[in-house]
């Protein structure tokens, strides 16, 4: 999980660098600031999902779920 305003580096800017890198792994970004622009940017960069806070902690769990079983198969 990524938040989008982060002390140094923004969740962008890591899932930007995890590209570059070639490491893909589900990201599900978590913000209290939402932007549809960014919304549209990181999904369309491959989030798994993006949730704004407050959030219900039943639909981060089912997302860490599907993230999980996304990595196995």
């Amino acid at each position: 999980m990524l938040d989008i305003q982060m002390a140094g580096l923004t969740g962008r800017d890591v899932q930007t660098q995890l590209a570059e890198a070639q490491i893909r792994i589900p990201i599900i970004f978590i913000t209290a600031y939402d932007e549809p622009t960014t919304r549209e940017q990181c999904l369309a960069d491959g989030a798994f999902e993006y949730f704004c806070k407050p959030l219900a902690g039943d639909k981060l769990v089912s997302a860490i779920h599907a993230a999980i079983d996304q990595v196995r198969s």
